[in-house]
């Protein structure tokens, strides 16, 4: 059984730093394309960024492209979120995906396994 547990998010001021984790078992993650969305109260759940199997291939979000960083340690099992200069906005239940193929999606469609998700909330 595939399991993704995120972990790492928290209440933050804005402008503030925070890293998320998504800790992966069940399959084989070296092979999987990993993606992170997120889902703000009252709206759909949106696109974060993605990586490849590799991590050599990389997608984000324009919203949070120059900020934010996924990178994943496949020894590890374990995808990343690097969240820099965070803004009142990335206020959201983060989510962690997994894909049974390697190539990155934007789509939340393309991906099979979901964790649980994490809160971070950014206050002004």
């Amino acid at each position: 059984q595939v399991q993704l547990v995120e972990s790492g998010g928290r209440l933050m001021q804005s402008g503030g730093s925070l890293r998320l984790s998504c800790v992966a078992s069940g399959h084989t993650f070296s092979s999987s394309a990993m993606g992170w969305f997120r889902q703000a109260p009252g709206k759909e759940r949106d696109f974060v960024a993605s990586t490849s199997y590799s991590g050599s291939v990389t997608y984000y979000a324009d919203s949070v492209k120059g900020r934010f960083t996924i990178s994943r340690d496949n020894a590890k099992n374990t995808v990343y979120l690097q969240m820099n200069s965070l803004k009142p906005e990335d206020t959201a239940v983060y989510y962690c995906a997994a894909a049974n193929w390697g190539i990155p999606s934007l789509n939340f469609y393309d991906y099979d396994y979901w964790g649980q998700g994490t809160q971070v909330t950014v206050s002004s």
